[in-house]
């Protein structure tokens, strides 16, 4: 099992920390470890609801985006997403705390494939995605 060096994982959190779409929709990072990464979100219905007072596609792919995100860095260089494909599968009840865990299922050496699920508070699932980015080789910008 691969790990990650001490300095990629607190670059990551503190780029998590400062990330505006992460702040405005209260994104924490829980875990991260070599090709994984748990965010968490709380779902509120008064910011992020659609026109039928459901949870908004747009505030769940952005809970899926930020697990992704995290998760592909992990490597220490920039990766960015290719395809991300997400099935919808339940509406989160209100005022719930969603949960997204992005897990590496394949990688080479410019390419990986991950899956990630978003489940609320009563572990119902909410949203299945698969995911692939393209790593660029590049540092880490954020990473001194």
């Amino acid at each position: 099992m691969k790990t990650i060096d001490p300095e990629t994982i607190e670059a990551i959190y503190k780029a998590v920390e400062n990330e505006p779409l992460a702040r405005t929709f209260k994104m924490r990072l829980l875990e991260l470890g070599y090709g994984y990464s748990k965010v968490e979100m709380p779902y509120d219905p008064e910011s992020m609801a659609n026109l039928y007072a459901r949870a908004h596609g747009g505030a769940i792919f952005s809970l899926i985006d930020e697990a992704f995100e995290t998760a592909s860095q992990t490597a220490g260089c920039i990766a960015v997403a290719l395809n991300v494909n997400v099935t919808y599968v339940n509406s989160p009840a209100s005022k719930t705390m969603l949960w997204a865990k992005a897990c590496q299922i394949s990688s080479s050496r410019k390419i990986a494939s991950y899956d990630i699920k978003v489940k609320d508070s009563d572990r119902q699932l909410v949203a299945t995605c698969q995911a692939i980015a393209y790593l660029t080789g590049r540092p880490l910008p954020f990473k001194h």
